[in-house]
């Protein structure tokens, strides 16, 4: 694929990964990307491992495959890093972020010897803070957004607004609270991504 962006999402079956991939999948189309999210189809078990794929790029897009060479990974559970060799692939020149109260340092044990870029995000806490429950895929969501570029942040929570107003028609105060949830995440890792470029200077 050139010039493109490839990310490969690992979660749970209920944790919204699968939601994640698609919505931005949808919210890049409107900002005039070509796209592709799907799910690698398994077992669908709540809590079973599962799999979800995107490519978004600024040319058609014309392969059909599961993602082997991510540009990024996203882990919406830390638990997963037990199981499951999340970093399979993943070039070095791109990023993983990973779901977890923990830092940095605490998760490097865990990555296979990955010497690429590795940011955490308490996913979990952002999403009870803003909507009252755990779930991660919307602060995840925004994680991916901010890290890879692959968006404006004006251009993205724009469109993620109309999309959540659609999904969430009859419960105005989710929509409210996804938006919160988006925002807060932007904000950390926009102040993270910050914080990087100054040590690397």
């Amino acid at each position: 694929m050139n010039h493109g962006l490839e990310i490969r999402w690992h979660g749970r079956g209920g944790q919204g990964a699968k939601t994640a991939a698609l919505l931005l999948a949808d919210a890049a189309f409107k900002t005039g990307q070509y796209v592709q999210g799907f799910p690698e189809y398994g077992p669908e078990r709540m809590g079973a491992p599962i799999t979800a794929y995107n490519r978004i790029g600024r040319e058609p897009i014309r392969v059909h495959s599961n993602i082997y060479t991510p540009d990024l990974v996203m882990v919406v559970d830390e638990t997963l890093l037990h199981a499951v060799d999340v970093t399979a692939g993943l070039k070095e020149k791109g990023a993983v972020i990973i779901n977890t109260p923990k830092t940095r340092e605490e998760m490097m044990p865990l990555l296979n010897g990955y010497k690429g870029n590795v940011y955490t995000i308490d996913a979990r806490k952002i999403s009870e803070d803003t909507l009252g429950k755990n779930f991660p895929n919307s602060p995840m969501l925004a994680a991916a957004v901010a890290v890879s570029g692959v968006m404006e942040r004006d251009a993205f929570l724009k469109e993620m607004q109309g999309l959540f107003e659609h999904k969430f028609a009859k419960k105005p105060e989710v929509v409210k609270g996804n938006m919160q949830a988006l925002c807060q995440t932007l904000d950390l890792m926009e102040k993270t991504l910050k914080q990087n470029i100054k040590k690397s200077a």
